[in-house]
């Protein structure tokens, strides 16, 4: 965690007279209630200085639901963490911004992160993300593809190279998955602009007959389906269930794909001295072996965890923030 964002704690006896924040988890991700400091507990923030003697992990895992179900199997890992790490380990549920304000707050240690609220950890709370997913439908293990998808029975078909299959795609209605998705709209607008079709994000009309947003992968998809839109971007394994059905998929095409989305990850704020960050890498990696492997793949359908570097991992990510003007 950045030094310059996180207070350290105790300075003046004065400040025990002073409320502190508490996290509780709810269905709704992070509640946060003003407490009286004598009635403080080992969720609150601890101090750089603390490094050393962690006494509780708190992970965050993403969810926009929040839903009792997600935390029910956010409980059973931080159950196995704890296990492992031989001491208490908290499963807070929340969305991305809480995760990361979680961070950069000091009221969590971990958080399972995508790639661009991660970029943002490390912007924030100095967090670095260690590991990333690995899952099978994903073309490159830790990497996937986002991809522009048509109807089957549509005129547009797949060219020479990018530039020419996307050049097709002038006066098309498009429906991105939303303007925060990486493979539905970073990834693929960052294309466009590769290619010199569009300028950045605000340029997209001028380009596109019509753009909307689907809210998720099925909507993005359901909107070509139903003749609304001529092309949606989404991420490859998208294309089945739960995000449409077999007979939906069959269907669809992919016209263009692009490589190397970054998966998401695991982050780990700086305040974690080095020897605990190598302690929960360990413990989080218990989570790829048979015994426990059931429980990962049911949280996030990811089929294990491999380390990865955080600068080279999310460099894609970067890239495309950067075409897109959203830095």
């Amino acid at each position: 965690m950045v030094l310059g964002k996180k207070r350290l704690l105790g300075t003046s006896v004065g400040l025990i007279g002073l409320s502190s924040l508490m996290i509780s988890c709810s269905n709704n991700g992070l509640d946060i209630a003003t407490q009286p400091a004598a009635q403080s507990s080992p969720i609150q923030s601890q101090t750089v200085s603390e490094q050393a003697t962690l006494k509780q992990l708190r992970v965050v895992f993403p969810s926009r639901t929040g839903s009792t179900e997600v935390q029910r199997k956010a409980n059973a890992i931080a159950k196995l963490l704890s296990t492992e790490l031989k001491m208490p380990v908290e499963a807070i549920v929340a969305d991305d911004t809480a995760a990361v304000e979680a961070l950069k707050s000091g009221r969590a240690e971990v958080a399972f992160l995508s790639s661009r609220p991660a970029l943002k950890a490390e912007k924030l709370a100095g967090a670095k993300l260690y590991l990333a997913e690995v899952r099978n439908d994903y073309s490159g293990g830790h990497t996937y593809r986002s991809v522009f998808v048509v109807r089957d029975d549509s005129e547009l078909q797949k060219k020479g190279d990018s530039k020419e299959n996307l050049e097709q795609l002038k006066g098309k209605k498009m429906s991105f998955t939303s303007p925060t998705s990486g493979s539905g709209f970073i990834f693929p607008v960052g294309e466009l602009v590769k290619q010199g079709l569009v300028p950045d994000r605000d340029r997209l009309k001028g380009f596109f007959s019509q753009v909307s947003y689907g809210g998720n992968y099925g909507g993005a998809l359901q909107a070509v389906l139903r003749g609304q839109a001529d092309v949606a971007a989404v991420s490859e394994y998208a294309l089945k269930a739960p995000y449409i059905t077999e007979e939906e998929g069959k269907r669809l095409r992919v016209l263009h794909e692009i490589s190397g989305v970054p998966a998401h990850g695991v982050a780990i704020d700086d305040r974690v001295s080095e020897s605990m960050r190598v302690q929960v890498i360990a413990a989080l990696q218990t989570l790829n072996e048979p015994a426990n492997n059931a429980l990962l793949k049911a949280l996030y359908n990811s089929d294990r965890l491999i380390k990865v570097e955080h600068d080279s991992h999310l460099a894609p990510v970067k890239e495309a923030l950067q075409k897109v003007g959203m830095e």
